[in-house]
């Protein structure tokens, strides 16, 4: 029996909020737990107040909010996944020649946690540390793709939350309806695209990386210049040419973290 049993029933509810694929009723989770409703909502409450939930008043559903997400950015730059991604990525960017990137999602954010730039190529604004628009960059795409759609809609709840770079004119989406198509779509082919929309001139492509329970952990993102890649078949041949191999970076650090690979 803990000696501090609010703090252990708090801690037991992001738990298991953590391993639910979407929100879940406050019901459910009292029942789940064998803890009283009228504990649950309150604890609920204050978690929700401090930004480590979010209510879906529709859908009378709590998930995971963007504090929870906060914190496992934390855990992962400090931890095992900066330092099982970087010799990886080290590779990945020997063997294709090109920069590449392992960002996580902070939020509606995504912050860059590793960064392994090719010789001889354009200099990029991804610096470990940076923090940049998840729905605009392929790493981030790629982490919303395998969210839950309940939870993908209770980090993008309105127009507001789809901020563009200042001064730099995009194509992103600006509605939930848009960014839903755009990840549906990425989810579907197993890989994300980002082109001029961080940086005119560069495209990206992106693969997530999942944990132990099929949860996105990490996206991993290879930069490449779009010049000279007028045509749909040649852009989607250079996509082509790097799928393999960072698909196969993905399910090894995905293996290494233990996760659904």
């Amino acid at each position: 029996m803990s000696k501090v049993p609010a703090a252990d029933s708090t801690l037991r509810i992001l738990e298991h909020l953590a391993h639910q694929r979407g929100p879940v009723p406050a019901q459910s989770i009292a029942t789940a737990l064998e803890l009283p409703r009228s504990s649950v909502y309150q604890i609920l409450t204050v978690l929700t107040e401090r930004g480590f939930a979010l209510h879906i008043p529709e859908e009378r559903r709590y998930g995971l909010g963007p504090a929870a997400f906060e914190l496992s950015s934390a855990y992962t730059r400090q931890q095992p996944l900066t330092r099982l991604g970087a010799p990886l990525l080290a590779k990945l960017v020997d063997h294709i020649g090109e920069s590449a990137h392992l960002a996580v999602l902070h939020g509606t954010d995504v912050l860059y946690v590793v960064e392994e730039r090719a010789p001889r190529r354009p200099s990029l604004v991804t610096e470990v540390g940076v923090r940049l628009p998840a729905h605009l960059t392929a790493s981030g795409r790629a982490l919303l793709s395998a969210l839950p759609p309940a939870q993908l809609r209770a980090l993008y709840p309105d127009s507001i939350v789809f901020s563009q770079r200042a001064g730099v004119a995009t194509t992103g989406p600006r509605t939930y309806r848009e960014l839903k198509a755009l990840v549906t779509d990425s989810a579907s082919h197993g890989y994300s695209i980002e082109r001029g929309e961080i940086t005119e001139g560069l495209a990206s492509v992106g693969v997530v990386v999942k944990d132990h329970i099929g949860w996105p952990a990490a996206g991993i993102a290879v930069t490449f210049s779009s010049a000279g890649l007028h045509s749909p078949e040649a852009f989607k041949e250079k996509v082509d040419s790097l799928l393999p191999e960072m698909s196969a970076t993905a399910h090894e650090l995905s293996r290494r973290i233990h996760g659904a690979g």
